[in-house]
């Protein structure tokens, strides 16, 4: 797919494995240019370190907290110094206290599970409301996250599930709303992957076994980029009629039984 002339921000840059760098490589690869974000602090810092690592040089990494509006505000402030326009918007994060997680679902607290989905869900909402006045200077601009199939309960992934399942369904109201402004809103159900956020998961390994031997073309838990590549399409022209979708990137492990 070509990607050339796009500006995208990529928010949840971590280390090399993350899918938010595998997606950034995929991008700039096709050749966007990325504008790279992330928390501030520790995650920020190693964002900065890796960045040089990818085809093409970052316009600019800048750091937000995803569940703060007024850092929203600012992030959305410094994109609008670099660029006019948005093309694209990817939001690769996620995050569940380890109480929220590992079988402790009947006993994890409101406050936990408040914590999951501000960071994992809602903040799709408010990163996409913060840069909305940027996408909607582009001709045709592209919001994609990354789910891990919510219609399903699985071991040990627990409130992350509900989250998910949150985030999917804010995809669909945010695809909703901003069709009239020409803004496709979709999100990427991705077979597990073995990142940092994934082994924070326990019992993630008993999870992440099930698919090399059930999904109809297996699956490799240590290779992002056939997940990096599907969003890398949805941000490009080639998606332009597709919207409010969860797109399963997993080897076909969702349309099988046991």
């Amino acid at each position: 797919m070509d990607l050339t002339g796009k500006r995208i921000l990529v928010f949840g840059v971590l280390t090399e494995t993350s899918m938010g760098f595998k997606i950034a490589e995929a991008a700039t690869r096709a050749g966007a240019d990325v504008i790279l974000a992330n928390a501030p602090g520790r995650p920020s810092s190693i964002m900065g370190r890796i960045a040089g690592r990818l085809p093409k040089a970052p316009v600019a990494c800048l750091s937000a907290d995803i569940t703060m509006e007024e850092d929203l505000e600012a992030l959305a402030g410094n994109i609008g110094g670099h660029w006019d326009s948005l093309d694209g918007v990817v939001h690769a994060v996620a995050f569940a206290p380890q109480d929220a997680l590992g079988g402790n679902f009947l006993n994890t607290p409101f406050e936990s599970v408040a914590t999951a989905m501000s960071v994992s869900a809602y903040s799709l909402q408010g990163l996409t409301r913060a840069v909305l006045p940027l996408l909607e200077k582009a001709e045709r601009a592209s919001v994609v996250s990354l789910t891990f199939n919510a219609s399903v309960a699985w071991p040990v992934y627990d409130w992350m599930g509900p989250t998910k399942a949150a985030l999917e369904s804010t995809t669909r109201y945010l695809a909703r709303y901003l069709g009239g402004q020409g803004i496709r809103v979709n999100t990427v159900d991705s077979g597990p992957i073995t990142t940092m956020a994934g082994k924070s998961i326990p019992g993630f390994e008993e999870l992440a076994t099930l698919w090399p031997e059930r999904a109809p073309l297996g699956w490799d838990t240590s290779d992002a980029t056939p997940v990096a590549d599907t969003v890398a399409f949805l941000l490009s022209d080639a998606a332009r009629a597709i919207t409010g979708q969860v797109l399963h990137v997993d080897g076909g492990f969702s349309a099988v039984g046991a």
